[in-house]
């Protein structure tokens, strides 16, 4: 599987973006996908995850209410739409994917995630 993230941008606080990872393989359809994010000498923190079956959804504390992940199955993609933006939010964020044992399957962890794409830049400006 190859991951393509975009989307990325510069955006005031309280503005909206929204993140794409598009993904080759035929087998995208079966695989959780995850979103993380970075910052320079930080370690890569869990954003958002969602099952293979796009019935299960889970975030992190800190863009619970803001941030909603779905995947659109016929595209092979997965999009973060991030509202409510704070400057803390600025970061590189990740798409990752993995074979999931199940369609409400996900996890938290990156080293649960083989794939993954090569990240995206957010800028929040206060």
């Amino acid at each position: 599987v190859q991951l393509q993230a975009s989307g990325g941008g510069l955006e005031q606080a309280g503005g909206s973006l929204r993140l794409s990872c598009a993904a080759s393989g035929r087998t995208f359809s079966t695989y959780a996908i995850g979103w993380f994010r970075q910052t320079p000498g930080e370690e890569r923190e869990f954003v958002a995850a969602i099952s293979w079956g796009g019935g299960s959804t889970d975030y992190g504390d800190s863009v619970k209410g803001r941030f909603t992940i779905s995947r659109d199955s016929a595209k092979n993609t997965v999009y973060l739409q991030m509202n409510s933006l704070k400057p803390e939010d600025t970061a590189v964020y990740y798409c990752a994917a993995d074979s999931a044992a199940g369609s409400s399957v996900y996890y938290h962890r990156p080293s649960m995630y083989r794939y993954w794409g090569q990240g995206t830049q957010v800028t929040v400006s206060s």
